[in-house]
């Protein structure tokens, strides 16, 4: 394809992105971002604002140093500190790009308190004076979509005149739409005297949520770079997100007929880890890289994914480096869904089975927001205990700071209900000691051990007993999102199992484990 149909993708994470109030980087978070940026194929990076602290000079000059194929860039003013400041951070990169901006709109005209003819005399001095110590050199007029139409057209020409080989037109407030994006960019380019032998570059805010959007129709205007973060980080509501770019172009190649040098399966990988380096959590119905981008939970959804995929999924998860779509199992899933992900976790069910499961699952998943890999492996490992002596109908218990801890519970033996209160060290220990009054026995405890087999407070917890008792050994488990109720559960389960070990052997005769699992 001509070069023309070339993308530039300018990264300004570092320095845009940084911008967001909390989301300051360390030294080495930086210089690791920077490389990833540059493994996956970012042609600038916008690495720092070399003039506003040691700290950014020293992580742009590294940066600068250490990366081998992007151009590095730093942000100046427009004065010739600045510009000499960002020269010294970017000058031994590979590829080094001065990028100076000064705000054209009326608003900030009155800032400086310059008159036009006094802000482009400044345009011209510090452009020239960037451009006669880098050969590439950008330059924005801030708020650009805010500036007069006539002046915004004065001013991009000296600065073209002056050496700017990009020219960039910020929306820096997020107030601009699609239509007036492309409009300004063609506006530009019929108006402005040398505008063909530059390159433009569109950099939109998210404050009306357009930005993504306004950078794609200034590109279908003929702006060739587009300036973004990762996951469109950056002040106040962010900026254009460079995933939702790069996969607008490769999803709708049809309409937008532009290429960019971006390896698309890193995105995900960069994705969190920025997210984890800045303290920026990614929603999860973010485009692309949100954890539900690939999710489905409907049951109608489902089915038809897993029939074809491309019913519900304009891209592959591949593509963004994920492996594969994700099934959530919830409220809403159906038995096509869950016997599909049951199949993928190495259970293949038969009907029967299938609904004793998917009736349990539903009762589970009332009970929870998301019903995670785990939760249905300790579904499909329940047993059949209707032959179970000990059953548990109810439990309460009363815990805190102010002892003893008490608990209250009713269970059904040999087919009758019996009930008793005791009190313990804690909810569990009186759970286990309400039990054992209601049917005694000289088992010690071995083992009790809880582990949380998924995420969040509404985590299922998998608890683990292993009884003992004259050399025999038996074990229970169970799974709730009540840890007090898995704790007696997996008790009661190691008992009924105990009495099996009882019936069928000796005492001493056998002392191989007799393991039982329920995820009631």
């Amino acid at each position: 394809m001509p070069q023309t149909d070339r993308v530039k993708i300018f990264d300004t994470t570092l320095r845009d992105g940084e911008q967001s109030p909390g989301a300051t980087m360390t030294h080495e978070e930086k210089l690791e971002i920077a490389q990833l940026l540059d493994e996956m194929g970012v042609d600038i990076i916008e690495a720092g604002f070399p003039i506003a602290s040691e700290g950014d000079f020293k992580a742009v000059s590294e940066i600068a140093r250490a990366t081998r194929n992007a151009s590095i860039c730093g942000l100046a003013r427009a004065n010739f500190k600045d510009i000499d400041r960002c020269w010294e951070a970017v000058r031994h990169a590979r590829h080094p790009r001065i990028h100076t901006f000064i705000g054209t709109s009326p608003l900030h005209r009155a800032i400086p308190n310059l008159d036009k003819d006094q802000m482009a005399e400044r345009i011209h001095e510090t452009v020239t004076h960037a451009r006669n110590l880098c050969e590439d050199v950008q330059w924005s007029p801030m708020d650009a979509t805010r500036t007069e139409h006539d002046y915004l057209c004065r001013v991009v020409e000296i600065a073209i005149r002056a050496g700017a080989t990009t020219i960039n037109i910020p929306d820096t407030v997020g107030y601009t739409a699609p239509r007036e994006s492309a409009a300004l960019i063609a506006m530009l380019l019929e108006r402005v005297p040398g505008a063909d032998a530059i390159t433009f570059a569109t950099h939109c805010h998210n404050d009306l949520g357009m930005a993504t959007a306004n950078s794609l129709a200034a590109v279908e205007a003929g702006a060739r770079q587009v300036e973004c973060t990762i996951n469109g980080l950056g002040e106040r509501a962010g900026n254009t997100a460079l995933e939702e770019v790069v996969m607008a172009l490769k999803v709708r190649h049809d309409i937008l007929p532009f290429r960019t040098g971006i390896d698309t399966t890193k995105i995900m990988n960069i994705s969190r880890r920025v997210a984890t380096v800045s303290g920026f959590p990614v929603q999860f119905n973010k485009a692309i890289v949100g954890k539900n981008a690939f999710a489905h939970e409907s049951g109608i959804h489902q089915d038809g994914m897993l029939k074809n995929a491309e019913t519900f999924e304009i891209m592959r998860p591949q593509d963004v480096g994920l492996n594969d779509t994700n099934l959530v199992m919830g409220k809403h899933s159906g038995r096509a869904a869950l016997r599909a992900k049951l199949k993928e976790l190495g259970f293949d069910l038969a009907d029967n089975q299938l609904n004793d499961v998917f009736v349990r699952f539903k009762d589970l998943a009332d009970r929870k927001k998301e019903v995670f890999d785990e939760d249905l492996i300790a579904l499909v490992l329940q047993n059949d205990a209707s032959q179970d002596r000990l059953k548990l109908k109810h439990l309460r218990v009363i815990c805190g700071t102010d002892g003893p801890q008490k608990a209250d519970i009713v269970l059904e033996i040999d087919g009758q209900e019996r009930s008793a209160t005791a009190t313990g060290d804690g909810p569990v220990d009186a759970t286990f000691n309400a039990v054992k009054s209601l049917f005694p026995h000289g088992a010690t405890l071995q083992i009790y051990q809880v582990h949380a087999v998924t995420e969040g407070t509404d985590a299922q917890a998998t608890v683990s007993v292993r009884l003992e008792e004259q050399g025999r050994i038996s074990t229970g488990q169970s799974a709730d999102t009540d840890t007090v109720v898995a704790s007696a559960k997996a008790y009661i389960n190691a008992i009924n199992r105990l009495i099996v070990r009882r019936e069928k052997t000796a005492p001493g005769a056998d002392t191989k484990t007799v393991s039982y699992r329920d995820a009631g």
